[in-house]
């Protein structure tokens, strides 16, 4: 497709802000979905009988499907249209969110969180690379990637006081059901008011051989990073998943070079921009994961809090990232080079992180907790607006689906990175503490539990100081490889260095 000129406004869809409500209802189901069920696990195991050992495939069933797809999902989207692959993923999601709902055992409740996983990877690539096609005037991008980018970031607290909501005052069963009513609207209205560009589908015959090894060897590596915080690094079958990862992931590489009609294109990873984008946002989700994680512990078991209370604890971080996502993110996009915002983002979330390294079981919510997560909201909102904008940024249309599912990748992977690697660390710092404190711990009583508190919060701590040197590498890394300048504003979108010599997104005309 040759370059064009700048797009006229008559080019531009009159639907696309309409279109980006659904969108962006669609985002938040999926997002919410990832930390809702954690709130609701306790009650749905002893409901439902789900052994001690078996409890963690209620999580790991979704992320396996999800992380496993997603690159299969942004290809179907390419090729058989973003919309399709939209509404259907917006329905299958809502059906197996119905069967979750009404699971009656183990087995089916895991089997539902396999397809809400697998219908997951087919909406998430789909929903972004609709953004990515429709919004091509920079400041209108920059608006419209702020809000998506606020909701990616926020959503998952989101989901923890909703969670605590339905969990505490219904049933853990409507942490199901509440997907349904979000799916329905927005599968309705996306079919309503969506409308693709002309000519952005990628028609070519699908790599079956590229599906097969990335799937198998995305799960291999979920599974094994997963596996991980359970069983321990050293075990046999972690190791074995890790190579085999290694070996599967290898191989896909090799076999996506040589195919004529490649699944993932390596021009779309491999370009400097969009490459610095997956790899520092990837390290910044391994960090805030394993935040969420051990600040709902700490508020919960150490604190005292309610799932309701912890939820609304995480109100100052949800501020700060709608905020740092659509008046500093977004304001200033088409003003500054993307790195200038994401490399500043990621070293001030990196300071909120280091505040709660002081953390004591004493700890003061107003004077360390709030101020912290404000600090990593806005941080973390700054950086990731441009980051969303630059996944599809000077990428072929037909590549944007896949180019979408990239950032969803990058995001899983590092979450289960970040759950397992930092969890571990924690867990490891914990019993040190106890080995120390060997005899105060076996006294018992009131000094007993508070030897108890004290090696937990000395683990979440221990741990927290990784997060920060993540953060940090996430900031040299956004600094140092995203090199493209601000957008053109007025035009299409600029890439700075995309594929090829062609240096503008190329967009076609929306059909009529």
């Amino acid at each position: 497709m040759s370059k064009t000129a700048a797009t006229p406004p008559l080019a531009a869809d009159p639907s696309r802000w309409k279109a980006l409500v659904f969108i962006a209802l669609a985002q938040l189901m999926v997002v919410l979905d990832a930390t809702i069920v954690n709130i609701a696990l306790p009650s749905a195991q002893t409901d439902l009988g789900i052994s001690d050992g078996n409890r963690q495939w209620v999580i790991t069933a979704y992320a396996l499907a999800f992380g496993g797809l997603l690159l299969f999902g942004g290809r179907i989207a390419d090729k058989w249209g973003r919309k399709n692959a939209f509404v259907v993923g917006l329905i299958g999601f809502a059906l197996a969110s119905a069967l979750g709902g009404a699971a009656n055992g183990e087995a089916m409740m895991l089997g539902a969180r396999a397809l809400q996983g697998a219908f997951g990877a087919l909406l998430a690539p789909a929903a972004l690379s609709l953004l990515a096609v429709m919004f091509t005037d920079a400041k209108e991008r920059a608006k419209a990637f702020g809000i998506y980018g606020a909701i990616a970031g926020g959503g998952g607290a989101v989901g923890l006081i909703l969670g605590g909501f339905l969990t505490e005052y219904l049933n853990w069963r409507w942490t199901f059901f509440v997907n349904i009513p979000f799916a329905i609207v927005a599968a309705v209205g996306a079919w309503m008011v969506i409308r693709e560009p002309a000519g952005s589908r990628n028609r070519a015959p699908l790599d079956i051989p590229g599906v097969v090894l990335s799937t198998t060897g995305l799960v291999a590596l979920v599974y094994g990073f997963t596996r991980a915080e359970s069983a321990g690094w050293s075990d046999g079958l972690t190791v074995a998943m890790f190579v085999a990862s290694a070996l599967l992931l290898g191989a896909f590489v090799l076999v996506e070079s040589k195919v004529k009609s490649p699944l993932l294109p390596l021009r779309v990873l491999l370009e400097r921009n969009r490459g610095g984008v997956y790899l520092s946002l990837g390290l910044a989700v391994i960090a805030m994961f394993g935040l969420f994680l051990f600040l709902t512990y700490y508020l919960q078991v150490v604190k005292g809090f309610s799932p309701v209370k912890t939820g609304f604890a995480f109100l100052p971080m949800i501020a700060g990232m709608i905020l740092g996502s659509t008046q500093i993110g977004a304001r200033l996009m088409t003003r500054v080079a993307p790195r200038l915002l994401m490399g500043p983002g990621f070293l001030l979330a990196a300071v909120g992180m280091l505040l709660l390294t002081q953390l004591e079981v004493g700890s003061s919510y107003p004077a360390l907790i709030l101020p912290a997560q404000l600090l990593l909201g806005l941080g973390m909102g700054t950086a990731f607006m441009p980051a969303m904008s630059l996944a599809t940024h000077g990428v072929n249309p037909a590549d944007a689906g896949v180019a979408s599912a990239m950032v969803n990748t990058s995001q899983q992977v590092g979450g289960a990175i970040g759950t397992a690697l930092l969890n571990t660390i924690a867990a490891s710092a914990t019993t040190a503490y106890l080995t120390d404190h060997a005899a105060e711990a076996a006294a018992g009583g009131p000094a007993g539990q508070l030897i108890q508190a004290q090696a937990m919060v000395e683990g979440y701590a221990s741990a927290i100081w990784w997060a920060v040197g993540i953060l940090a590498a996430s900031s040299v890394i956004a600094l140092t490889l995203i090199t493209t300048g601000r957008p053109n504003v007025g035009g299409p979108v600029a890439s700075g260095g995309g594929d090829g010599a062609d240096a503008e997104l190329k967009v076609p005309v929306i059909a009529h």
